[in-house]
């Protein structure tokens, strides 16, 4: 059986006239964290949007694989189809509704699953006991570390196999950041695979099981993220400047 949760191969897409991303490959095996790495504008954002059908690809082949072995190509699809086929993504920014209520934004995060509603709900709670006590809360009145797991949350309602994350840690303190990996971590063991952009390259890598380096939109290195983490090219070229980056930077890819 397929053990793979999602393929990308030989993707290229971008924006107006102009190419971001250049014949990428990756490879999402189930169960696993998978992190992308790289430069500002290495084209790190773009992959995840048209992985979720928010940028158009124009070559290439993106394909969902299901426990059962069936595989459905994303090209095409809207993200709203792609969610109930059981991925769903989490944006850098704008990802939850800030004057609705925790419990709102929840029950918004749950469309696609309304028949399995309570069942869902009472298994985000457990995975996310933290925001039982936030539910009645106006999101805009939530700090960002509290936001940034409402985020997640609200994905998780859909009952995802594979959950995308866009710099889940950026604009928040070095505490909060360790909170956010650690999160990420428990909501794997629950069997949900995850793929996960970050620019703090170094705490991304600690927590995954394999890794893909960026660069000008290209695949330039890739292994466990283990060895990543001591190549001697990846620590000169990323990690070093990856500690350096300040904790409000966005990426500009």
């Amino acid at each position: 059986m397929n053990r793979r949760a999602l393929t990308v191969s030989g993707l290229s897409s971008g924006y107006g006239g102009e190419d971001i991303l250049h014949n990428v490959t990756i490879i999402v095996p189930r169960g696993a964290i998978v992190a992308i790495i790289g430069p500002n504008g290495s084209g790190k954002s773009t992959l995840l949007k048209t992985i979720y059908g928010l940028v158009r690809a124009r070559t290439g082949a993106i394909t969902l694989h299901a426990q059962d072995g069936a595989e459905r190509s994303l090209a095409g699809i809207r993200p709203s189809a792609i969610t109930a086929l059981g991925l769903n993504m989490v944006p850098q920014i704008a990802n939850v509704f800030p004057e609705l209520s925790v419990r709102e934004n929840l029950e918004i995060g749950a469309m696609p699953i309304l028949n399995r509603f309570d069942a869902q709900f009472e298994k985000v709670m457990t995975t996310l006991p933290l925001l039982k006590g936030l539910l009645g809360r106006r999101t805009a009145t939530l700090s960002g570390g509290q936001r940034q797991m409402l985020a997640v949350g609200r994905a998780l309602m859909s009952d995802p196999r594979l959950l995308i994350l866009d710099e889940p840690s950026v604009g928040l303190a070095p505490k909060v950041q360790a909170e956010v990996f650690a999160m990420v971590k428990h909501v794997n063991t629950l069997g949900v695979s995850i793929l996960i952009v970050e620019q703090r390259a170094r705490q991304c890598l600690a927590v995954a099981d394999y890794g893909y380096v960026l660069e000008q939109g290209r695949n330039r290195l890739e292994g466990p993220a283990r060895e990543l983490l001591h190549d001697p090219e990846v620590i000169r070229l990323y990690l070093g400047a990856s500690s350096r980056t300040t904790a409000g930077e966005r990426s500009s890819d």
